[in-house]
């Protein structure tokens, strides 16, 4: 199966009416365990690949390159189709554009985008900090410009509800 059939295969599932559950992967032979169980779905998230490669936390530590490599070799493990949270793009939308394209080139079928300021401020006190909106839809707007395959998914998520509320949240999810 190749990148784009997968890719569609995801935009499937989101299509779909049910709620279904990705497998939670972070290297190869945890992508061939979610297979062989029945999952379509793999989802990459930072927390766990930065545990599985560092025995780490997730504090931006880790190089977007070091993350599309360790996704490449998951994605050429199996069939799945693999979601990965890009975090916050690893910079500024020019970084974004770059992180779409390693990620894309490494066999993604979706990527999430988010809008909190990471690695967090010095001085924060460790408050997560959003970016400002216009921001935001920049770096989305540089996401979707990036991408080769128009089957790729690219989802903006924000964090807005824990540290702004509902009304906050809305606007920045739309």
């Amino acid at each position: 199966m190749n990148l784009t059939e997968r890719r569609e295969r995801y935009r499937a599932v989101l299509a779909c009416d049910q709620c279904l559950h990705p497998a939670s992967l972070f290297d190869p032979i945890s992508a061939r365990i979610a297979e062989d169980l029945g999952f379509g779905v793999g989802m990459v998230a930072d927390s766990i690949a930065s545990f599985a490669s560092l025995g780490a936390p997730d504090i931006i530590g880790r190089s977007r390159n070091e993350f599309a490599r360790q996704i490449h070799r998951t994605w050429r493990a199996s069939a799945l189709s693999l979601m990965f949270d890009a975090d916050h793009g690893y910079g500024n939308a020019l970084n974004v554009m770059r992180t779409v394209e390693e990620l894309e080139t490494a066999g993604v079928a979706a990527l999430t985008i988010e809008d909190t300021v990471l690695p967090r401020s010095f001085g924060s006190g460790g408050e997560e900090q959003l970016i400002s909106l216009e921001e935001g839809v920049g770096k989305m707007k540089a996401a979707l410009a990036a991408r080769q395959d128009p089957a790729l998914v690219i989802a903006g998520r924000t964090s807005a509800l824990r540290s702004s509320g509902i009304p906050e949240a809305i606007t920045r999810a739309k």
